[in-house]
């Protein structure tokens, strides 16, 4: 089977970590490149790429603000990742309500286990 190309597919595009560290910058609200060369401490071609690999995409926006370019996140276009992840949470909410269970008859035994001594 074909790999879908970076540059068309979501799920590849935010494979790679520093994209998703873009992201993340983005998620707190829009920047210029320049704010995040700084807060990545990546080079700002190796920024500036990877903002075009997310703009073709479409996980992030770009408009003019004077000389400046400020990019945000599309929410929409991360839509099928999270529908995605979604798919998880009721098998992550099962284990963890497990999870639950078991901690609270380890914690009774234990206190049972102290009572003993007594």
């Amino acid at each position: 089977m074909a790999r879908a190309a970076t540059t068309t597919d979501a799920f590849n595009a935010v494979a790679e970590p520093r994209r998703r560290a873009i992201l993340d910058v983005l998620a707190i609200g829009e920047r210029p490149v320049n704010d995040l060369v700084s807060a990545l401490g990546l080079a700002q071609p190796q920024v500036s790429k990877h903002l075009r690999v997310l703009r073709e995409v479409g996980l992030v926006d770009v408009r003019s603000d004077g000389r400046r370019r400020m990019y945000r996140v599309n929410g929409r276009s991360l839509k099928p990742i999270h529908d995605w992840v979604r798919t998880f949470e009721e098998t992550w909410t099962q284990r963890f309500e497990q999870l639950d269970t078991v901690l609270e008859e380890l914690k009774e035994r234990e206190e049972g286990d102290g009572n003993d001594g007594d």
